[in-house]
């Protein structure tokens, strides 16, 4: 198997001419203007899903099945720069949107998943959000927090679940699937073939902005035997093995990939993972900052998933599937805004 930064190189020369006409652009209009502009991208880890109030407010009739919310990293952020301005105001403009894969941020229309207040003929597709977001040269900071679902990790972490049940192994189901399904080895490489693609795409759309890209969390416990199999509101049925498994060979091996390319584009990556070690989805309630397969969530937020046997409102819980609760948003947003008013300094 090649080096994977062999093979990063490789698909990047095939995308630099991109990128050279890109920084052939002057920079004269950005920052002309009496604003910084902001584009916050990416999936249900930047939208927020039940973290706070929705956003559009429910029964909106601009709602478009994105389950973005207020207490998410980039609402966050925004209070914080609106209350300490760095230098002039800073307007967001939040395109993020839940279940998004790579190529939805660039490429493709994504037929958003939600199932809040869902219209009966299902939900209406939206553009690429590099297009929602009207990025141009005009653009400042773009934020992308991508990745997962190209995986995909919440079908991988729900087949784990099931296997688990059974006794079986998703670490074995993974690393010798049946056919037509890809290896973890085989994802991996796509999705940073993917991501180098978007990321060129991100600069030719907006050749004056710094790009600060954002990992995931320490969801998963550094020793999967914290975790307790008969509990939903933890990681449930998944086995020891298979959790650790999955962290170190999938999350950390996604972050390794985000983080490796974004450094070759010259662009600033967000850890978020060592801060979050210890508050991930085994931990007791009032130290979590990541909700387990059934967990905490506002009365809109669903209880079960259509068509599967899983049914927190069992537990009086919601479905939260592994990701961040408010406090979970605010570590995010402390690094996030960081890294934002380092980049602004640097223009």
């Amino acid at each position: 198997m090649r080096h994977p930064v062999s093979r990063l190189r490789a698909r990047a020369l095939a995308v630099g001419l991109v990128l050279a006409a890109a920084a052939l652009v002057p920079s004269g209009t950005a920052g002309a203007a009496d604003q910084y502009e902001w584009a916050a991208l990416g999936d249900s880890y930047t939208a927020g899903g039940f973290a706070g109030d929705p956003l559009p407010p429910l029964g909106d009739p601009s709602r478009d099945g994105c389950d973005r919310s207020s207490d998410a990293y980039p609402g966050v952020v925004e209070r914080e720069l609106a209350e300490f301005p760095p230098g002039k105001p800073v307007h967001l403009t939040n395109v993020s949107c839940g279940n998004a894969t790579i190529s939805d941020i660039t490429t493709t229309k994504q037929t958003p998943v939600s199932l809040v207040q869902r219209p009966d003929e299902g939900w209406p597709a939206v553009d690429p959000q590099t297009r929602r977001a009207g990025l141009s040269d005009r653009t400042d900071i773009v934020t992308i927090g991508i990745g997962g679902n190209s995986l995909p990790f919440g079908d991988m972490l729900l087949e784990c679940l099931k296997l688990g049940a059974t006794g079986k192994s998703c670490r074995e189901y993974y690393t010798n699937p049946p056919e037509g399904e890809e290896n973890i080895q085989d994802k991996l490489a796509r999705v940073q073939d993917e991501y180098i693609q978007m990321l060129a795409e991100v600069h030719q759309s907006a050749p004056n902005a710094k790009v600060i890209t954002v990992g995931y969390p320490a969801v998963l416990p550094e020793q999967g035997s914290a975790c307790n199999r008969a509990l939903y509101t933890e990681l449930g049925p998944i086995t020891h093995a298979d959790i650790d498994w999955l962290r170190e060979n999938v999350l950390k091996q996604l972050n390794s990939t985000i983080q490796r390319v974004s450094n070759f584009f010259g662009d600033r990556y967000v850890d978020v993972y060592d801060s979050s070690v210890g508050h991930d989805a085994c931990q007791p309630a009032d130290t979590k900052w990541v909700e387990g397969i059934c967990g905490d969530a506002p009365d809109y937020w669903p209880t079960r998933i259509p068509n599967t046997l899983l049914n927190c409102g069992l537990l009086r819980k919601h479905i939260t599937l592994v990701h961040p609760n408010a406090e979970g948003h605010a570590n995010t947003a402390a690094h996030v805004e960081r890294a934002i008013r380092i980049a602004l300094l640097e223009r």
